[in-house]
């Protein structure tokens, strides 16, 4: 945001240029009751420079996860990111361009989405994907809203297991349309079987299934298939991690109709939380129903290959009773930065990444367990990067009383009903030295 030094003069010349007297008359029309009859209670103003320094002294209090010992999960991760990514989104051509609205003169933006749209195919095992959606939360609410325009059935299933921030998502996009939300219990971390079995019946359009799940444990994705499907009509919407898929079975190889997920972990930072993408994949003959816009390959008029937008289902483009969805777009910069994490990676790269990833987590949970008064949350239930712990105090003292040492432990669990519960997040990034640090405080902290 630039410094805006108006002056007393300046503020004049304005007004006087619009044609009133006094601010006061722009806001005449708006009723007294509803206007603020008292300063707002801001600092005084600041030069350029002073401001600038305030703002650097409050930056400098935050510790980003880069500077610190971090598990910090749930959604957002940590991975390594190699330096190649962010040189070549910073070139000027990739850098400026938001979105290909002329299609036509976007010929780089447009080929670099079709190859991101390959990738995600390769990755999930699905036929056609998207451009992207705004993040994995909306792709999944997408997701439903497209098997309802599907199989036209109005209620969808949603797991106990699933990220909750995702549901409140789901929520607000299917307010108000007709949309019923189901939730199918857990048990153990993981989806209760017999429960959403004796909820399935011919009125069900689709069930969400998040794996890995929202407490980083594996769904048992076989036996999922068969009771859904089991349901002609219902869609299994898989909703996953994609550096998993380096070395667990991809969505289609459990007849996953639809497939989303956040795709932040591809060669895009933290962030604080965003900006982030959504990936969509689906099978082929569902591409009319899909969201969003979707990048297709031809040739011109002297037959050179050429890159245009095939399906355009979006109101900027169509009727708005048309689309497919309202208020969707894609992330063109973050799925580019995925693109060129994913070339950069190859299908090895992305292997080791998630094997290591895998064993470091597993090798913090066996030696956390060994603290006394800490075990893990499901025992019984496999986990991929992330698990839960159960703490002898709360998660908040903990976390508080790791802080001096720079370490961020996981995240707080309170917040979704579980406040002796920590949920751990460790990725490839991890040294064997950070995670026996991790270990070490947490020893001298839950004493």
């Amino acid at each position: 945001m630039p410094y805006i030094s108006n002056t007393d003069r300046d503020r004049q010349k304005i007004l006087s240029v619009i044609g009133v007297q006094k601010f006061e008359d722009l806001i005449s029309s708006i009723p007294a009751k509803l206007r603020l009859d008292k300063p707002l209670n801001l600092d005084e103003p600041l030069s350029e420079l002073e401001i600038t320094n305030k703002i650097k002294a409050q930056t400098c209090q935050n510790i980003c996860a880069g500077s610190a010992n971090a598990f910090l999960g749930a959604g957002v991760y940590d991975h390594f990111i190699p330096a190649a990514v962010d040189t070549i989104v910073s070139r000027p051509e990739f850098f400026t361009a938001y979105t290909p609205y002329q299609a036509e003169v976007s010929q780089g933006t447009l080929q670099f989405i079709y190859e991101y749209q390959t990738m995600i195919c390769e990755l999930t095992g699905m036929e056609i994907a998207n451009a992207s959606l705004y993040d994995g939360a909306s792709a999944v609410a997408e997701a439903i809203l497209m098997a309802v325009r599907k199989n036209k059935l109005m209620k969808a299933i949603l797991p106990a297991t699933l990220h909750p921030e995702f549901v409140k998502v789901i929520k607000v996009y299917t307010e108000g349309i007709g949309v019923e939300l189901l939730t199918a219990p857990e048990k153990d971390g993981r989806i209760d079987l017999k429960a959403l079995e004796a909820m399935l019946d011919d009125t069900i359009g689709s069930v969400v299934v998040q794996n890995p799940n929202f407490y980083g444990n594996l769904e048992a994705v076989s036996e999922l298939d068969a009771i859904i499907h089991a349901k002609p009509k219902c869609l299994l919407i898989a909703c996953v991690d994609p550096i998993s898929l380096g070395i667990i079975n991809p969505p289609a190889g459990y007849n996953a109709d639809i497939v989303v997920g956040e795709g932040q972990a591809l060669g895009n930072s933290m962030y604080m939380g965003g900006p982030l993408f959504g990936f969509f994949a689906t099978k082929l003959d569902n591409a009319r129903q899909m969201p969003g816009r979707i990048v297709g390959a031809t040739l011109d008029k002297d037959g050179n290959k050429a890159y245009a937008l095939t399906l355009q289902a979006r109101e900027q483009h169509i009727r708005r009773n048309k689309a497919t969805s309202n208020i969707c777009s894609n992330q063109s910069l973050c799925t580019l930065a995925a693109t060129v994490y994913m070339c950069l990676m190859g299908r090895e790269g992305l292997k080791e990444v998630a094997t290591q990833s895998a064993q470091k987590a597993h090798y913090a949970a066996v030696e956390l367990c060994k603290i006394p008064g800490i075990s893990l949350a499901y025992p019984q239930a496999p986990f991929f990067k992330e698990f839960v712990i159960n703490t002898p105090k709360p998660a908040s003292q903990l976390i508080k009383l790791m802080l001096p040492r720079i370490i961020y432990p996981g995240v707080d669990m309170a917040a979704f009903g579980k406040p002796n519960a920590l949920l751990i997040a460790v990725t490839e990034k991890k040294s064997k030295a950070d995670i026996d640090a991790l270990v070490k405080a947490m020893q001298e902290v839950v004493k």
